[in-house]
């Protein structure tokens, strides 16, 4: 055994350590939330971090005026990643704490989901005209013209259902997936007063969508992706519920360091590079992978809208 994983197990092996690990083996978590879950001081959890950093068991990135920890995701040794997930295997079952930590962290992170959804439920009927970033009747243009209708689509994140209306013109189908009940309100009286029939509203999460498996030929993220707590997860929801060669399309914003989005828009994540979204969309089975920079906005801060296009693999029909 080398001298690394001595020290990386030493490190592992202190009960309170092993709860954090545990944690965040399933979730991001800031130091904040890791206190009011643990019921520990911020010093105390800020030792245990540090201790688990310099063991290279977990890592960080900024996000605000904080950071979130998650369990290390580097490669490693395998020896040492074997003999880790054995050592939280048999913690989950041996700590007593586990499972009440367990629960205490989903209430936590529905309380980050409600912050997010609160927002979008105080700007219900009036998003988009005020100002948001990365919306443009460009990039749209852009993303339309790869469509091939008649088709079912899935616009998730559908907001006030404005896109939806506009894909509604072509589409067999539209099935519009918002978190946000306000925002679903809206959108069914929208489509009333437009007297668009080809629409159907449902309220959910773009994490686990409300649409069968294999249902739709068409995929739309539309300045969404953002919004997600877990945007690979998104990406792989997206993957289910479309059908062999069905096709997703992303627009978001590229990345940035526009750090007062996260509190003007609720934007958890300040948009994404290329690589990013073509690594997420590999790993969730995607292939022919496209991405460009469409739009970029002539005001400060300038956001760029990014757009990916990809295809799910599976059987030709």
């Amino acid at each position: 055994m080398t001298p690394s994983i001595v020290k990386t197990l030493r490190a592992a092996a202190d009960p309170n350590r092993l709860r954090i690990l545990l944690l965040l083996r399933g979730e991001e978590l800031s130091v904040a939330e890791l206190q009011e879950i643990l019921v520990m001081g911020q010093s105390t959890i800020s030792t245990h971090l540090s201790q688990l950093k310099q063991a290279s068991l977990v890592e960080d990135r900024r996000t605000g005026k904080s950071n979130l920890y998650r369990l290390a995701t580097g490669d490693g040794d395998p020896l040492l990643a074997d003999l880790l997930a054995c050592l939280l295997n048999q913690a989950q079952q041996q700590i007593p704490e586990a499972v009440h930590d367990q629960a205490v962290m989903r209430h936590v992170v529905k309380k980050r989901q409600d912050k997010m959804r609160s927002f979008f439920d105080s700007v219900a009927g009036r998003l988009g005209k005020d100002y948001v970033p990365g919306k443009s009747w460009h990039s749209l243009a852009e993303a339309l013209l790869r469509l091939m209708p008649p088709l079912v689509i899935a616009d998730l994140g559908a907001g006030d259902g404005t896109f939806a209306l506009l894909l509604a013109q072509r589409a067999s189908q539209v099935i519009a997936v918002d978190a946000s009940a306000k925002m679903i309100e809206v959108a069914r009286e929208l489509a009333l007063r437009h007297d668009v029939k080809n629409v159907d509203y449902r309220l959910g999460d773009m994490e686990e969508l409300p649409i069968d498996t294999a249902a739709v030929d068409l995929v739309f993220f539309s300045q969404s992706l953002h919004h997600a707590l877990h945007p690979e997860r998104a990406i792989h929801e997206a993957c289910r519920i479309l059908k062999p060669q069905g096709r997703l399309v992303i627009l978001d914003l590229a990345k940035h360091r526009f750090e007062e989005a996260r509190e003007l828009y609720a934007d958890e994540w300040l948009g994404f590079s290329e690589a990013e979204l073509e690594t997420m969309l590999e790993k969730s089975g995607f292939r022919h992978i496209e991405t460009s920079v469409v739009h970029k906005e002539a005001e400060t801060p300038q956001f760029q809208t990014l757009l990916a296009v990809a295809e799910k693999g599976g059987p030709q029909t």
